[in-house]
């Protein structure tokens, strides 16, 4: 098994205190705005696999989504350069499956104490956050909600919260963009796109 796949080898898995004070505190990044549903990231088929693989195909846990042209204009945002890929990956007349949330917005894994999914078994993106890669830089979302960011302050800061290191988030990344149909890295050949990797 590969080191990342394991729990505490991927960003926030070995200070799991931070997620718990988090969703103790709220709003987290497990809870959206009621009404923004269609914006919620993609969950791939390797990734519902897993999920289902640890807590079983639980009734709900997963919900269709049209590829709106307001989700496809999020995706854009995170892969600036590759709206072609994109526009084939999610079509515009497909759909897509993402987590399931409630009536308030809150993700159907989120607990008093955090996710109940073990670290190695939540989607890549889940694992990321606050993270994410920019022009082949480590970065981080600006998320005024997220206790590490408030803390943490600077990309190394949180790292250091975390007990993350750079290398891990670009391989973290790159699972996700290969999960998500994309090449591992922006500057790699595009693989063959597969709208069904997402269970559509």
């Amino acid at each position: 098994m590969n080191a990342l796949s394991r729990s505490g080898d991927s960003p926030g898995s070995r200070n799991p205190e931070s997620c718990r004070r988090c969703a103790a505190a709220g709003p987290t990044c497990c809870t959206l705005t009621p009404g923004h549903e269609e914006l919620c990231f993609p969950i791939s088929e390797v990734e519902r696999h897993r999920i289902a693989e640890h807590v079983g195909l639980s009734l709900g846990a997963f919900t269709p989504e049209a590829n709106s042209g307001a989700f496809l204009s999020c995706m854009r945002r995170l892969f600036p350069r590759e709206g072609k890929l994109l526009e084939s990956l999610f079509p515009e007349s497909g759909r897509h499956l993402r987590l399931s949330v409630s009536p308030g917005g809150h993700c159907v894994f989120l607990q008093a104490d955090g996710c109940r999914l073990p670290r190695e078994a939540r989607p890549y993106y889940c694992r990321l956050f606050p993270f994410w890669m920019a022009d082949g830089r480590v970065t981080a979302f600006a998320a005024a909600s997220c206790l590490v960011h408030r803390q943490g302050r600077t990309v190394a800061g949180m790292l250091t919260l975390l007990a993350a290191t750079e290398g891990q988030v670009r391989d973290l990344h790159g699972r996700l963009r290969l999960a998500w149909g994309l090449p591992p890295r922006e500057d790699m050949p595009a693989v063959t796109p597969v709208p069904a990797r997402f269970g559509t």
